[in-house]
């Protein structure tokens, strides 16, 4: 199964060319970025890799991922956000994960790690048991599903906020979800720089999301969209 690996960015010079180098070395059919308006160095990094397509789109992460999926080519979309690794066999899993018919959307586990000293670090990994424990994958757990589905779904819906959570809540109702038994590495550098806000949006922002209060509201305390 071919798969398309879409990474959503927006001013990540710091991380952007470790990462696409490790996803060029999984060997999938096309790595696209898609860019919201990057003002670092960001857009120079991703030249440097002639086999990445860059995909320029207004600034929000479901606008830009859309962009980025309407251009891709594979039978499969993977979406990874820039802060996170993916292991080196993912497409095995991912190609695994969708022979079944009935999946209709896959993600992975996930293994926060500390970027830098902190006394937080003991805390990084409460955020790993979302991925054990919820049926409905997040955004950093690397989300994949066939291309024809998501198209079908409409993609994910252009909120603020919180676009993750809808599209796992729209394929669910077409299919099984399946969490792989394998580990994305996650960046804890937002748990590190601002730790309840981080909490607020991993644990409390889902909650009052599926109560019915609107990503547009939840979005106003959190102006770091991406």
């Amino acid at each position: 199964m071919r798969t398309s690996i879409v990474v959503p960015v927006l001013d990540e010079e710091r991380v952007i060319d470790a990462r696409l180098a490790e996803l060029e070395a999984l060997g999938a059919h096309e790595v696209l970025v898609a860019d919201g308006g990057s003002r670092d160095g960001t857009l120079a990094i991703v030249a440097r890799h002639p086999g990445v397509r860059l995909v320029h789109a207004p600034r929000g992460r479901a606008l830009q991922m859309n962009a980025a999926a309407r251009e891709a080519t594979g039978e499969a979309l993977l979406f990874a956000h820039a802060d996170v690794a993916l292991p080196a066999d993912a497409l095995e899993h991912v190609a695994r994960a969708l022979d079944d018919p009935r999946v209709a959307l896959g993600a992975f586990r996930t293994w926060t790690v500390a970027d830098r000293p902190t006394r937080l670090g003991p805390l990084l990994h409460l955020a790993d048991l979302r991925s054990r424990l919820s049926s409905l994958p997040y955004g950093d757990q690397a989300m994949f599903m066939r291309t024809e589905v998501f198209r079908e779904v409409g993609g994910f819906p252009p909120i603020e906020l919180m676009e993750d959570l809808a599209l796992s809540r729209s394929l669910r109702a077409r299919g099984r979800v399946r969490v792989v038994p394998a580990r994305v590495r996650v960046s804890g550098r937002r748990f590190i720089e601002r730790p309840l806000l981080y909490t607020a949006i991993v644990n409390i922002y889902p909650l009052l999301y599926r109560l019915g209060v609107p990503p547009a509201l939840l979005a106003r305390f959190y102006r770091a969209v991406r």
